[in-house]
Formats: C-alpha cells, sequence, structure tokens
C-alpha cells in the first residue's frame, strides 16, 4: 500500500502528533526524575539494589499482564523471531538499565547519576554513525568533546575523582543500556505497541532476576516495615511497600508507557533531547526532598554535558 499524499490538512494532524510524542516524553522524564529519590529512600530500607530491581520488574510485568488480559489480549501474539528479540530486549534494554541504576544512585547523588546515564543518547548518535552508516554531522565530535569535559568537571577528576567509582562505573554501564533500549524500543515500535512491549520487556526481565535470586530468597517481610522519607522530609515516614507500589505503578508502568509511546510519534533521537529535562529535575527534587546539593564545579559541568547531549542528537 502507498502512502496517501499529504493534504493540507494532514500537517496540522503531524504538529499534533510530534506535540503529543514530547509531551508524553516531557512527563515521563518528570516522573522518572521523582522516582529516583523515591528508589533511593527505598534503598535506605534495607532492600538491596537487585532486590528493587527484581520487585520492580515483576510488579510491573503483571501489572501490565492484567491490563493486556483486560483490554488487549490480541496484542499478547508473537513470533518465535520476536520473542528472541524481546528475551534481549527485557534483559538488557528494560533489566540492566534497571539495576545499574540503581547501584549507581545508591553511590551517587541522583542527579550526577542521571547525568552519567544519559549520555546514553550520545551513545546512540555514534551507534547510528558507525553500525547504521547514518549520516551524521561534524557536530557529534564536538558534542563528545564537550560530554567528555563536562564529565571531568563533575567529577572533579583534578582531585581524583570525587564520588565513588562503583557509582561512576554502573551509571557508565546504565548509559549503555539506555542506549540499548532506545535503539530497541525504537525498532519493535513498528510492530508492536507500547503496553505489550512494556509487558514483555518486563516479563523476561522478571524471568531473568528470578533466576538470579529465586523468589523465594526474597525479602518479603521488608515491605511491612515503615521507612524514613529522610533529608529534609525526615520527620515523615512511609511503609516500604507504598514506596514500591509507587516506583511499580507510576514510576515504571506509566514513564515507560510513555516513553515507549512517544516513539510513535517522535523518533528516538528528538525523545532522547526533551528526555534530558530528566537529570535537570532529578536534581531538583533531591534538593528539595533529600538535600543533596552540588557544587560550582558540579552545575557547571553537568550543563557542559547536557549541552554536549543536545548537540549530539541534533547531529543525527
Amino acid at each position: 500500500m502507498v502512502d496517501a499524499p499529504f493534504l493540507p490538512s494532514d500537517e496540522g494532524r503531524i504538529d499534533d502528533r510530534t506535540r503529543l510524542g514530547y509531551t508524553m516524553v516531557i512527563v515521563a522524564a518528570s516522573l522518572f526524575a521523582v522516582n529516583g529519590t523515591v528508589s533511593k529512600v527505598i534503598l535506605g530500607s534495607g532492600l538491596s539494589s537487585l532486590e528493587l530491581t527484581q520487585i520492580r520488574s515483576t510488579g510491573a510485568a503483571v501489572g501490565f499482564f492484567l491490563f493486556l488480559v483486560l483490554f488487549a489480549r490480541s496484542t499478547f501474539r508473537a513470533d518465535r523471531r520476536e520473542i528472541l528479540f524481546l528475551v534481549v530486549f527485557g534483559i538488557t534494554g528494560v533489566g540492566l538499565v534497571q539495576l545499574l541504576y540503581f547501584v549507581a544512585i545508591d553511590h551517587l547523588p541522583v542527579g550526577i547519576a542521571l547525568l552519567i546515564q544519559f549520555l546514553g543518547p550520545l551513545i546512540v548518535a555514534l551507534f547510528a554513525r558507525f553500525v547504521y552508516h547514518e549520516h551524521i554531522r561534524r557536530r557529534v565530535w564536538a558534542a563528545l568533546v564537550l560530554c567528555i569535559t563536562g564529565l571531568a568537571v563533575v567529577v572533579e577528576i583534578w582531585s581524583g575523582i570525587a564520588f565513588s567509582v562503583v557509582g561512576i562505573t554502573a551509571a557508565l554501564g546504565a548509559a549503555f543500556a539506555l542506549a540499548a533500549y532506545i535503539l530497541m524500543a525504537e525498532r519493535e515500535r513498528k510492530h508492536r505497541d507500547p503496553v505489550s512491549l512494556s509487558f514483555y520487556g518486563f516479563l523476561f526481565a522478571a524471568l531473568f532476576w528470578a533466576v538470579i535470586n529465586p523468589l523465594w530468597t526474597f525479602p518479603w517481610d521488608v515491605l511491612g516495615d515503615t521507612v524514613s522519607l529522610q533529608g529534609n522530609l525526615s520527620e515523615y515516614s512511609a511503609p516500604v511497600w507504598l514506596l514500591v507500589a509507587f516506583v511499580v505503578v507510576v514510576g515504571t508502568m506509566v514513564t515507560f508507557t510513555l516513553l515507549t509511546g512517544a516513539l510513535r510519534h517522535i523518533p528516538a533521537t528528538k525523545a532522547s533531547i526533551a528526555a534530558t529535562l530528566e537529570p535537570v529535575v532529578a536534581t531538583v527534587v533531591a534538593w528539595a526532598w533529600l538535600g543533596e546539593t552540588f557544587g560550582t564545579a558540579q552545575l557547571l559541568g553537568g550543563a557542559v554535558v547536557l549541552a554536549g547531549i543536545v548537540l549530539a542528537q541534533t547531529a543525527r
């Protein structure tokens, strides 16, 4: 079937879809930012990064499954070749990005961890150039220099790295996993709706973590504990199960569906640029909630890194 020619009325529709795509990414990025601080509070309750990743993946898989059973059973269908792709997508693009991110925020301020993780879009641009052989403008090399320089300033490399090496390494690993997620979701969005794609991603991530850490060894009793909200909200507390529910429903099901759905309206490149709002919002939330503050070097270096990420995306 040939595409219908563009008519004057189509242009408005395209603009509306583009606007919707950006709105979805911005809302997802803001919710992800809040989710980072909530996750850091949960990690202070006694749950490990792996256990939080496991319950997040399992809870989201169950939630998406129930939604599809009720409203879209036909989207469960997947052929053998697609299943293999979805397994890789779930383990790499969904499972590892969560685990490495949780390890990173457990050792670093939320804003710094996200800033490093968001090198993912730069990796997407480099991948497009050297693997997909897409035309990439020369500015991508300027972006690379900006990102490396900015990160060197953020971690204060002249003083022997001011932050945890484990945290920085995990955040860099999360950047590569995020790039894999963006590239695979962009490819699969043409064949599958965002909810079923998210379901399969979290399903295979949950199964992978169940093999690594069997569910019967999970410390379920911790969910019944009450934990301080820390920082500027330390006088308040909340049950761990409620915070985990927020991470699963709002910080996972809603956000991943919005982000994956946005790729049906705008390219991964533009979505990645809009998503760079997340480290900015996360820094503000972590400052207001946890009292995390940054020096002049971190703020200046962070601005340079964000400029480099945006520049890299406009080069694709």
